[in-house]
Parts: C-alpha cells; sequence; structure tokens
C-alpha cells in the first residue's frame, strides 16, 4: 500500500520536456580599438543558437560615463544585416566609459555592458579601477 502511494507521487521522467525550452541571445559588443576625434561606431553582433539574429525586436543602446558627468539617452540601434547592430557617437571628454545593450528576440532578453576607455582616466576614474581589481584579487580564496 506504501508503495502505491509513492509510486503514484513519483515525478514523470520526461517532466523537462513539458517546459519551453529557452534559447538565450548572446551579444558581442565591439568598441573601436582607439578613439579618435569625431563620431565613432559601436557594434554588437547578436547571435541565438550559433545563428545571427536579424530583426531583433529591439537592440538599444545606453552609454554613460562612470563619474556621471555624461549619459547619453537610450538610443534604437541600426541594424547592418548578419546580426551586426550600431550606433555613431561623439565622445567630447575623456575618461572611463559604460556601453549596455538592451536586445530583444524570440521572448529572450539580454542586458550586457562593457567598459571602455577614451583618452586619458581621471585620479578618481583610476581610483575606481584599481579598488575593482583589488576586489577581484580579495575574493579569491583558497581552500584545501
Amino acid at each position: 500500500m506504501f508503495s502505491i502511494l509513492l509510486s503514484a507521487c513519483s515525478l514523470k521522467e520526461d517532466v523537462s520536456g513539458l517546459y519551453k525550452q529557452e534559447t538565450p541571445i548572446e551579444a558581442e559588443i565591439i568598441i573601436p580599438e582607439k578613439f579618435s576625434e569625431g563620431e565613432e561606431t559601436i557594434k554588437a553582433v547578436l547571435t541565438q543558437s550559433g545563428k545571427a539574429v536579424e530583426n531583433a525586436e529591439f537592440v538599444h543602446f545606453e552609454i554613460w560615463k562612470q563619474d556621471g558627468s555624461v549619459k547619453y539617452e537610450m538610443e534604437q540601434a541600426e541594424e547592418e544585416g548578419d546580426g551586426t547592430y550600431s550606433i555613431t557617437k561623439s565622445f567630447d571628454s575623456d575618461g572611463l566609459y559604460y556601453v549596455k545593450v538592451h536586445a530583444r528576440h524570440n521572448g529572450s532578453i539580454i542586458m550586457p555592458t562593457k567598459q571602455f576607455i577614451i583618452g586619458e582616466l581621471s585620479s578618481s576614474e583610476l581610483k575606481f579601477l584599481q579598488k575593482g581589481i583589488q576586489k577581484e584579487e580579495g575574493s579569491h580564496e583558497n581552500h584545501h
């Protein structure tokens, strides 16, 4: 009797197949190696299941400076084809910047962020980066 009750409560072996299997989109953010005077293009290459994402539901870029002195409005990216989306921006001041890509395709939403440097860093930006490196180094614990 007890075994009958237990067998009635057991999980189906194929239960995972009953749920929607999502394959997340992936993004590679491409920043110019060197920024020069004038406009620069920042790109994101989107893939899903190893294939280029064409006609994403949306791809927006958001850019800001680490110290908060510069913040560009979120902007719709231009589709270049073959899964590549881009924006072109002019940067008037040196420093530590971030770009965040907001993208959605087939129900999958991602928001990766990448850090980049334009020109020279201020002393406060250098300290900020050094603190981040120290935190990473300090978080590696050795377990024996």
